[in-house]
């Protein structure tokens, strides 16, 4: 697999996790806590799909 899209996977993978992330504790999915976790679960995807292209 390309490096590009496993890092896209990774940013797609990461942010949709991180956006629900907050609903577990009660949180909207339209909360600035899921837009934050969202953009943090997105660059600890982009960061885990460039670790595994590198393998």
């Amino acid at each position: 697999m390309k490096p590009k899209s496993l890092i896209m996977i990774g940013l797609v993978v990461g942010s949709t996790i991180g956006s629900y992330l907050p609903m577990v504790w009660g949180a909207s999915w339209l909360s600035i806590t899921s837009v934050l976790t969202g953009g943090i679960g997105g660059l600890l995807g982009i960061w885990a799909g460039y670790k595994v292209s590198r393998l």
